[in-house]
């Protein structure tokens, strides 16, 4: 349930930084990991990326070491969203929601509180057409985890969709090692320890990139 105003907040307050989707291509593993992973990737001491997961399998929880940023991130939406599940972790902050379309307007009106940080929204397949027909989510790019040996047709198929839609678009692969995935949801990688391909990163959440795909 979104407290009373929270959805007028939104109202001409689109984020500033990067909305990133991240999504598996069939039954590929690893997509949550590997969007933790982003979010930590655009993270920043003072600046907490939210990673924003439908498909989490339980309420997120606050590590024990966590940036100003990430906690500072986690008031702002416990005040606007008081019913929503949010923890800092790490130098991130985690927005747990159900994985059906009622969480569609909530994650818009979830964005502006990022302000000028990334926000990577991890969902499943179905709901990733209703996600970018979201005015107020204004996608910047999307993350498709693939194996591509099974599934390379369909994950074409998705790719030309998205940069018809004018989208930054990377393909993840192979999962992350279960190391670094561990890692990656405390929000406890940094820019050296990031497993994700360096180019990937650039073209999704670096700032300065946005004319790359």
């Amino acid at each position: 349930m979104i407290a009373p105003g929270a959805r007028a907040f939104t109202l001409g307050r689109p984020p500033a930084g990067p909305v990133v989707l991240v999504s598996p291509v069939g039954d590929a593993s690893g997509s949550r990991a590997a969007a933790a992973a982003l979010a930590c990737a655009g993270s920043e001491p003072d600046r907490a990326g939210l990673l924003i997961d439908l498909s989490a399998p339980r309420a997120p929880r606050p590590s024990l070491i966590a940036t100003s940023g990430a906690r500072e991130l986690e008031e702002r939406l416990g005040d606007h969203m008081r019913e929503a599940d949010v923890a800092s972790r790490g130098a991130t902050c985690h927005l747990s929601l159900v994985a059906d379309e009622s969480s569609i307007e909530q994650i818009a009106s979830a964005l502006p509180l990022v302000r000028d940080s990334v926000a990577v929204i991890h969902l499943p397949p179905s709901l990733l057409q209703p996600a970018l027909a979201e005015t107020q989510i204004q996608v910047t790019g999307t993350l498709l985890v693939s194996e591509l040996a099974r599934d390379r047709a369909l994950t074409a198929l998705a790719v030309r969709d998205l940069l018809e839609r004018d989208l930054r678009v990377a393909v993840l692969k192979r999962p992350l090692n279960w190391l670094t995935a561990r890692r990656a949801l405390l929000g406890a990688l940094s820019e050296e320890t990031n497993a994700l391909p360096s180019r990937l990163v650039e073209r999704l959440v670096r700032r300065g990139s946005h004319e790359a795909r």
